[in-house]
């Protein structure tokens, strides 16, 4: 049986280190320090939202739908997933109009929830 990988050191939180690759096939083993991708410190839940949200090729209403939540919650997973991954999440302030206005145009996005993105500015 697989386990899900430990990222954080269970006693002191630090960060943890892979050191060793073995191959259940042909029993070759890999010693050395190799570093996990930053999508390997999601949990479980936020993994399962990312899977969500690229099936759905990044449009939110479509997640929206999948998932039975609405546009603000989305916008709010998508933040703090940002944050997990060590990226600074975008100030309210630094909205793009031209990207608000194409959502909008495309169907991502209602007129009512567009105001509410400019409004945000």
């Amino acid at each position: 049986m697989a386990y899900q990988v430990l990222t954080d050191c269970p006693v002191c939180r630090n960060t943890l280190k892979i050191t060793k690759l073995h191959c259940s096939h042909c029993h070759t083993t890999i010693e050395n320090e190799f570093e996990l991708s930053r999508l390997a410190s999601l949990t479980k839940e936020q993994l399962d939202f990312v899977e969500v949200f690229l099936t759905c090729r990044g449009n939110i209403k479509e997640v929206e739908k999948e998932l039975g939540i609405s546009y603000p919650t989305v916008r709010g997973r998508l933040t703090d997933i940002i944050s997990s991954l060590g990226y600074e999440p975008k100030k309210k302030n630094e909205v793009d109009e031209k990207k608000i206005v194409a959502m909008l145009e495309s169907g991502e996005i209602t007129a009512d929830e567009a105001l509410k993105l400019l409004k945000e500015e």
